[in-house]
């Protein structure tokens, strides 16, 4: 990522030559980043089809604002910035739509994508893989009872392992704001988790 002094130098150099139309310096930002706005979006919205949405329109935003991009911040904020933007947006017309993320009309009723995505580690251990998945079902159902903005900052740092100063400087705000927010999201899940943590 974005973090190594090598990359940054090529990384800046790639942002430069994009900023002049140069489709495969773009396409080289695009490439490195794809995977992570990719898992920030799905881990975020909890719906493939969502995610797959932001992650496409994230980029299409890059590409029509990047000669606009003045290095004020990394490319990886601004990017992420985006990214969270549309997220949060997306989260709100959720809530306006009163819509479960990843719940789909099966024919016995509603059904959860995410209970169809298999457990690699955990299929030798049926008591394992049951706990995982009570677990799983705890979690998810803790991140729900998050504000949006709790839930972003909770998810960039824990999922996405950023500093509280580069959460902040994604959402428009201080690092302070951010870790106050970070503190009343992990009471809110501590509480949800209960005996789990």
């Amino acid at each position: 990522m974005a973090q190594k002094t090598g990359f940054q130098v090529d990384e800046t150099a790639l942002i430069r030559a994009a900023q002049e139309g140069d489709q495969d310096a773009f396409g080289q930002l695009v490439r490195a980043y794809d995977q992570s706005v990719l898992r920030l979006a799905m881990n975020l919205l909890r719906s493939p089809e969502d995610a797959q949405d932001v992650y496409q329109e994230a980029f299409l935003r890059v590409f029509r604002n990047l000669k606009s991009f003045r290095f004020d911040c990394s490319f990886h904020t601004w990017l992420y910035r985006i990214v969270t933007n549309l997220c949060l947006d997306q989260m709100r017309k959720r809530k306006v739509r009163k819509e479960g993320s990843s719940q789909v009309e099966g024919a016995d009723g509603p059904v959860d994508r995410m209970d169809a995505v298999p457990e690699v580690s955990a299929q030798g251990d049926p008591e394992r893989s049951m706990l995982n998945g009570e677990l799983r079902q705890r979690v998810k159902q803790a991140l729900s009872g998050l504000t949006s903005r709790e839930r972003m900052v909770f998810e960039l740092r824990h999922y996405q392992g950023l500093k509280l100063r580069n959460i902040g400087e994604i959402l428009g705000t201080s690092e302070e704001a951010a870790k106050n927010c970070l503190f009343r999201a992990t009471q809110k899940m501590r509480i949800a988790l209960g005996d789990f943590v």
